[in-house]
């Protein structure tokens, strides 16, 4: 059984698993919405980081930036300048009721989205 946080970048535009994404952790802090740097991490042949970003979970509020901008750059698919979507920031709320949390990240230039995987 996983635990952690994990996640998978899939490239719709291309059909295939978005390699080489780099993928950075943040933690949210108090009501003036402080940023602290956990980790980075970068999305392997298959799109995927399954260990690395959180091991243990943490209750809190974090951020994934994907930089999917350069992504697309290396694979040679056409963005626009300045590119549309470079940094997606997704956000959400983590509870240590479960010791693994999967959020999978769906890309194209021109658009992206998410959910809670498993």
């Amino acid at each position: 059984m996983k635990t952690g946080l994990t996640t998978h970048v899939l490239d719709l535009t291309n059909g295939i698993p978005a390699k080489n994404v780099k993928v950075e952790l943040i933690k949210i802090h108090g009501p003036n919405e402080e940023k602290e740097f956990v980790a980075t991490a970068f999305t392997n042949e298959d799109g995927r980081i399954d260990s690395g970003l959180l091991p243990d979970i943490q209750a809190g509020e974090f951020e994934l930036l994907f930089h999917i901008g350069t992504y697309f750059l290396m694979v040679g698919t056409t963005v626009s300048n300045p590119i549309f979507f470079n940094i997606i920031p997704v956000r959400f709320s983590l509870s240590t009721d479960k010791s693994h949390f999967h959020v999978p990240l769906l890309i194209s230039p021109w658009g992206y989205q998410t959910y809670r995987g498993s």
